[in-house]
């Protein structure tokens, strides 16, 4: 693996040959402290800002001083009330052309209560994994203005940030199921965290039958990887439980040459809760948690999964495989089942690239919710837009989404009958049917559309909102 770029929150920035300035216009405006520090003359300042118009993904533009190049990033103006007030949405782009740059730095004006939001978005903007030749090493540090005090926590939330989403962009090649597994190996070393990892014998004695299914097919098999932290006199006890398809070919239902690439990020849920839980243990949260990787290959081969196939899940339930490309739904029922049945969990969270459904419902830029309770879900949503990781719930109706899976030999099919009947909620509530019948709290978190980027790698997206709606449930 090669990582050869750094990102690093300082209270005061180095000498770089580049320097962002990140904020909305007010924030410039009259900000004479920033035009003294940047030797800039008044009116080249003024008439920068007044060429400036933000739309809907901010704008940015050039001017040198000396041999320094700075970039005026201006945030939008524009924010709905469903969206996130910090701007997050915007900050990855106008970032992103410090991604060739050697050491650059970002000046960050925006108002603290946003700040943690910020860092994430910036921290979205520079991935940290690529295999090119010949790349030096890539520096990109960051200061808080505003008078804001640094705060070594958020230097934790930008490289949980960044580590999902190096995981997400690392080829199945070079992080198959054997190479994630010891991934979650070395955080419970570093973490000092108990850990447990079923594979093969051990997942067939206790019965994770929809994990083997999709797995059974790859020369790499399936595992299920539990990491468990447990601080004193803890406030709760909560499960993450995230789907880690470390490829997804479809199985026999095969996706086509165009739908295939980029599915070495299907394991995203996974990557965000190993990154998240890592993160939460280094802040030393007071509730205890357990972070659940349900990891599989999605292959074709002489051991597939077939179509008509029945599979007994770990719930006991019997499934007829109707669509061997519906498989992270199998693998999370049996990781929120054992959730559920196995620990005891007050709040069951999964998370996902589950449904190509999802961002058709509710946009690339949110992630989906499904749950059997409103206030987690109301919470969810308040912590997305706090955290610059927006959601918005689906329809919680499983009298009206239990028809779909309809068996007239199983107790259950695996995908929809009808697909213009929402997908995105039915592909929840199939997780949903395998809880006991007296659930804990349960929240479904649908991320295919904001998990990958507007260039097909990863966002990390997902890390802030698990620990800003755990924050929230904590207190």
């Amino acid at each position: 693996m090669s990582m050869q770029s750094t990102l690093t929150i300082t209270d005061k920035l180095p000498q770089t040959d580049c320097v962002l300035i990140l904020g909305r216009k007010s924030d410039f405006i009259n900000n004479k402290p920033l035009i003294e520090r940047f030797s800039i003359p008044k009116t080249t300042w003024n008439a920068i800002l007044k060429s400036l118009r933000p739309k809907a993904n901010g704008v940015s533009t050039i001017t040198w001083v000396d041999n320094q190049k700075i970039i005026f990033a201006m945030l939008p103006e524009i924010c709905s009330r469903h969206n996130s007030p910090s701007r997050a949405w915007a900050i990855p782009s106008l970032v992103a052309p410090l991604r060739g740059v050697k050491k650059a730095g970002i000046l960050v004006l925006v108002d603290p209560k946003d700040q943690e939001a910020t860092i994430m978005g910036i921290a979205r903007g520079l991935p940290s994994f690529h295999q090119k030749s010949g790349i030096p090493q890539r520096e990109v540090f960051v200061e808080l203005a505003m008078d804001q005090v640094f705060d070594y926590n958020l230097q934790i939330l930008a490289n949980a940030t960044r580590y999902a989403a190096s995981l997400f962009d690392r080829p199945t090649n070079s992080l198959n199921v054997s190479q994630f597994v010891q991934e979650a190996t070395d955080i419970a070393s570093r973490t000092n965290v108990a850990i447990q990892v079923l594979r093969g014998e051990s997942l067939k004695s206790q019965g994770f039958g929809g994990l083997i299914a999709v797995g059974q097919a790859a020369i790499d098999g399936p595992a299920l990887v539990v990491l468990h932290w447990k601080p004193e006199n803890p406030t709760q006890s909560i499960a993450w439980v995230g789907k880690g398809i470390v490829y997804d070919t479809g199985g026999l239902s095969i996706k086509s040459k165009t739908g295939m690439p980029s599915m070495k990020g299907d394991m995203g849920g996974a990557a965000a809760v190993l990154a998240a839980f890592e993160a939460a243990v280094h802040l030393r949260v007071p509730y205890e948690l357990r972070a659940i990787l349900c990891l599989a290959e999605n292959a074709v081969g002489p051991h597939s999964v077939r179509p008509d196939d029945i599979i007994k899940m770990k719930s006991g339930k019997t499934v007829e495989i109707n669509n061997t490309d519906a498989e992270g739904r199998l693998v999370l029922a049996d990781g929120v089942n054992w959730a559920a049945t196995s620990t005891n969990s007050d709040i069951i969270i999964d998370i996902a690239t589950l449904t190509g459904a999802a961002p058709i419902a509710v946009g690339k830029n949110f992630a989906a919710l499904y749950s059997n309770d409103e206030d987690l879900e109301q919470r969810a949503v308040i912590a997305g837009r706090i955290i610059g990781e927006p959601c918005h719930p689906l329809p919680y109706t499983p009298e009206l989404y239990f028809q779909e899976f309809s068996s007239n030999i199983a107790d259950m099919k695996n995908s929809v009958k009808n697909r213009a009947n929402a997908q995105s909620a039915c592909a929840g509530q199939f997780i949903g049917n395998h809880l006991p019948s007296t659930p804990p709290r349960w929240l479904h978190i649908d991320i295919a559309g904001p998990a990958w980027n507007t260039s097909k790698g990863g966002s990390g997206f997902g890390v802030g909102l698990l620990l800003k709606l755990c924050e929230s449930l904590s207190t």
